[in-house]
């Protein structure tokens, strides 16, 4: 079964059958609201909306650990998480699909952003921080299908994430893009992190809204206008959901499934705590 994360403009997707309102308590305190198992065409999936059923949440608000634990506990096998995010390049224009295979963290600090800590000690590769078997069969499933009809799609860049909930300044973003970034959002980090030390693959679907600040030259768009690019984005996602469903198993054979916790603690099973074994057990089947 897959867990399925919405973001900004992906709070919902109208065509969503309700199976069962699902528990939100986990050890690091609620997942989001909303919380549930839905059906789309009889296939069967979790579903959260990553800040909460009515956005509630600001990013740094998010209880991101509670959201990739409780798809863990229930049975999650994978995760495809769609968010809104800016553009740094002219090529990547609101409406497009961007499937970063990279990130580069620029938050503050003040997220929970791991499992690890409390004397749980170990440390967790993320040279390769999203499932690329996934993207690559998302990649094969969006041409088979001809979505590129629909939209385009972009595979293999760079995410920012920032802190929020401030856009950036003129010069930070200047600065983002001789990084080499591609993409600026507030929402990926720590999620993918804790999808790897959970071994969950992790597909991130990020659909262009705007132009970030960088260039005069692009016109500055209204609210409004995103929020109409936002409604369209909604469609276009649930057009890319529905094919990756169907397709069954996209995250077989993923490298995720041997990497995390499971070869990354660096403390002998007997040496875990007592108060986390629990909940660490949850994260290493």
């Amino acid at each position: 079964m897959i867990g399925v994360i919405g973001g900004s403009g992906f709070e919902k997707f109208e065509e969503f059958e309700v199976v069962e309102l699902l528990d939100r308590e986990t050890p690091f305190g609620l997942a989001a609201s909303g919380f549930k198992k839905v059906r789309v065409e009889g296939i069967e999936f979790l579903f959260i909306s990553r800040h909460g059923e009515h956005h509630e949440h600001l990013p740094s608000e998010i209880n991101y650990r509670a959201n990739i634990y409780a798809f863990k506990k229930l049975g999650a096998k994978a995760i495809v998480s769609f968010s809104a995010v800016g553009s740094l390049r002219k090529e990547y224009a609101p409406g497009d699909m961007v499937i970063p295979y990279q990130y580069i963290d620029r938050t503050k600090s003040l997220r929970q952003h791991s499992f690890l800590g409390g004397g749980l000690i170990g440390h967790v590769s993320l040279a390769k921080p999203i499932c690329e078997v996934m993207a690559t069969a998302g990649q094969q499933l969006y041409v088979e299908n001809k979505l590129e009809q629909s939209f385009k799609a972009h595979f293999g860049q760079t995410y920012v994430c920032i802190e929020g909930p401030y856009f950036s300044t003129k010069a930070e973003s200047n600065t983002y893009r001789q990084m080499q970034a591609d993409i600026i959002g507030m929402s990926n980090f720590p999620e993918y992190a804790l999808a790897r030390e959970a071994g969950l693959p992790y597909l991130p679907c990020c659909f262009v809204t705007d132009y970030d600040c960088w260039d005069d030259s692009i016109p500055h768009v209204t609210v409004e206008e995103v929020i109409k690019v936002m409604k369209g984005n909604n469609s276009k996602a649930f057009s890319f959901l529905k094919v990756l469903l169907k397709s069954g198993e996209i995250y077989k054979n993923s490298l995720a499934y041997d990497g995390g916790l499971r070869t990354g603690l660096f403390m002998p099973m007997d040496a875990i705590p007592t108060d986390k074994r629990s909940w660490v057990d949850v994260l290493l089947k």
